[in-house]
């Protein structure tokens, strides 16, 4: 590989696990590295493998090697993923950020939901469809991976915790890792204390589904100027929510899956040498607040997303109702019949 294609491909990869602040982070980043141009998760080394390194490197064109590149994306529980990395990026230097594993398992049966991956039902329901989304909280296994691969020395840990409780000091131990002067939040007061997060169902899961198709297609072209517009028109909350409120998690259901997890948590505590008590114990039910959106507002919606969704089936531009690379396509013969419309 040559000196000009190293220098476009990122230095340091923020690699998850998703639904632990990293669109956060990569607001905060924003200006002071060289982040991918025009969107926050390439999933390159997932989803987007197939399109080849020269479609991964165009998203730092513009970067001129005077700042860090950083790219920040979900890759944790991936191998293939790790795997690849290291193949392109040798000595990249990894960040990780782990979450209350009851919390981060929640806030994924959310996402599949919104997506319209998972069919309509219960939390529980949806974890016997899907038995992979809560294996896959095995944080010590794959941190040792990380480790192996890239070196100790070379993989930050930092905790969700830690970013919701005093996020100027997450903030500082990652610009140090990164090696960049030190962001001051006071500064980014257009900064959301609130990661992204879910408060209703979709209202109807075939929409949701082909809502995310449309923007996979549209990340594939690199059209990420259009799918900012949609998001900022509603489109994309339109097709995946609006339906009934997500409940809390029962206590019941709560402790089943903190005793569930509770020897990975402990493995994580021996391999860092931290306390992680906090995630061993029930947490106190939050109630969700769900605005209200004016009829005359939904009536413009649904037609602005029946023309934009419309139109581009009607070209051809969606073949499937998902993605065939839709990185929740990993069916189990479990979850295939739960999985299908």
């Amino acid at each position: 590989m040559s000196p000009t294609v190293r220098r476009k491909l990122p230095e340091i990869m923020g690699v998850g696990p998703g639904r632990t602040g990293s669109t956060w982070l990569h607001r905060v980043l924003e200006g002071h590295v060289d982040l991918p141009h025009g969107i926050k998760e390439t999933q390159f080394f997932s989803t987007f493998f197939y399109k080849g390194i020269d479609w991964y490197m165009r998203h730092f064109r513009y970067a001129t090697g005077e700042r860090k590149i950083v790219d920040i994306c979900p890759y944790y529980f991936k191998v293939e993923a790790r795997d690849r990395i290291k193949a392109f990026i040798p000595d990249a230097r990894i960040i990780t950020t782990m979450r209350d594993p009851v919390d981060r398992l929640y806030s994924i049966y959310k996402l599949m939901r919104h997506c319209g991956t998972a069919r309509r039902g219960s939390f529980e329901e949806t974890l016997k469809g899907w038995p992979s989304i809560a294996g896959g909280n095995r944080y010590a296994f794959h941190l040792k991976a990380w480790f192996d691969t890239f070196g100790r020395e070379n993989v930050l840990v930092t905790l969700y915790d830690e970013l919701r409780a005093e996020p100027q000091s997450y903030v500082n131990r990652v610009t140090d890792f990164i090696g960049i002067e030190r962001i001051r939040l006071a500064e980014k007061s257009h900064l959301s204390d609130e990661t992204n997060s879910f408060a209703r169902a979709p209202r109807n899961r075939k929409l949701a589904r082909r809502g995310t198709a449309v923007k996979y297609w549209l990340r594939g072209q690199q059209a990420y100027r259009v799918v900012s517009l949609l998001e900022r028109l509603g489109v994309w909350e339109f097709c995946g929510g609006r339906g009934e409120p997500f409940p809390n998690l029962t206590p019941e259901q709560d402790a089943r899956l903190r005793e569930r997890f509770l020897p990975e948590i402990e493995a994580l505590e021996e391999m860092l040498m931290i306390d992680l008590s906090a995630w061993k114990k029930p947490r106190v039910a939050r109630r969700v607040s769900v605005e209200r959106t004016s009829v005359r507002k939904e009536y413009l919606r649904v037609a602005f997303t029946a023309a934009v969704l419309g139109g581009l089936l009607a070209l051809g531009m969606i073949q499937t109702a998902v993605s065939p690379t839709n990185p929740f396509d990993e069916l189990t013969p479990q979850s295939e019949p739960f999985y299908r419309l």
